[in-house]
């Protein structure tokens, strides 16, 4: 893959980004403007989703318009109203005949906070406008504006999440990261260090999670600081590879375990942490049970940077 500058998923061709924040800060939603195949494997149990079903690859709806993320929980979904409007007037969408409906998949991260405004339709809209293969801006921009990681301790102790994105190539064929991390735990880089979590980081100084959770237990105390749906890393990876929505499910889940090599903890009752895949290529063709694997890990270890590079960016 020849090096064009761009080392953020919109390197991946066919693959088109857009943040919007909240004029207040705190919030905001992602756009990634295809069309593409996807695929989905969750996590986290305290997932907040919308339109997910046409991720299965037994849905009837063969590709995918547009994938969007947010904050606001729950209540952010309505940005994806103003993203499938947008698209709809251009007449894009699954043609049923009568008109074409945008397939517009879309998931939240937890950043309510007094005085903080939730994602709504103009939103979505905007960040729909704003797409472009430029690469992707990081730090605390659209929906990870309000993110926040080493909640474990409480919400005061944590430290900012945010956006990373990254890019690499296997085999002739083009790959991408981006992660939106506002994890329950703290966040690791390559080494095992802790770049962002709870404590504050002065001095080099982290909680470390394990401990912290054990020691409050062995007290006989609950862990009253965290609060079930609260935490969500929502990633996403993406290859011009082609392969089948089948054959996408398979690597989404290889590179899925991304997530428990950079955060701890992960996949707790706390968190609805979930890794999305997408292949821009317009055909499918066999691809070896190897080549699979491969594609799989080197998603992987670039799920791992974008991780990182969510906490450390300068922002």
């Amino acid at each position: 893959m020849p090096d064009t500058g761009n080392h953020t998923i919109t390197a991946v061709p066919g693959i088109r980004v857009g943040h919007a924040t909240a004029p207040q800060g705190g919030t905001g939603c992602t756009v990634l403007l295809g069309p593409f195949r996807g695929a989905v494997e969750v996590l986290g149990m305290a997932a907040s989703t919308r339109q997910f079903d046409a991720l299965d690859p037994r849905h009837l709806v063969p590709q995918l318009d547009a994938l969007r993320l947010t904050g606001g929980s729950a209540f952010g979904l309505a940005a994806a109203d103003g993203v499938a409007a947008s698209l709809a007037e251009q007449g894009l969408g699954f043609d049923t005949g009568i008109a074409r409906v945008p397939i517009v998949p879309a998931a939240a991260i937890f950043d309510l906070a007094d005085g903080v405004p939730r994602p709504d339709a103009a939103l979505g809209r905007l960040a729909c406008t704003v797409t472009s293969e430029a690469p992707v801006a990081e730090g605390r921009v659209g929906a990870g504006a309000g993110a926040t990681v080493g909640k474990f301790a409480g919400r005061g102790h944590g430290s900012p999440g945010g956006v990373g994105s990254t890019s690499g190539g296997l085999g002739g064929h083009t790959l991408g990261a981006l992660a939106v991390v506002n994890a329950f735990g703290n966040v690791r880089d390559g080494s095992g260090r802790v770049v962002g979590g709870a404590g504050g980081g002065d001095g080099g100084h982290w909680l470390d999670a394990g401990t912290f959770l054990r020691e409050g237990v062995g007290r006989g105390e609950a862990a009253e600081v965290a609060r079930p749906g609260a935490s969500t890393t929502l990633a996403v990876v993406a290859t011009d590879a082609p392969l089948s929505r089948g054959e996408l499910a398979r690597v989404v889940r290889v590179a899925a375990t991304a997530l428990p090599r950079r955060i701890d903890p992960v996949g707790t009752p706390f968190d609805g942490d979930l890794v999305l895949g997408l292949t821009t290529a317009r055909e499918t063709s066999t691809i070896a049970a190897a080549e699979s694997l491969a594609l799989g890990v080197a998603l992987r270890d670039l799920l791992e940077e974008a991780i990182t590079r969510a906490v450390t960016e300068e922002r």
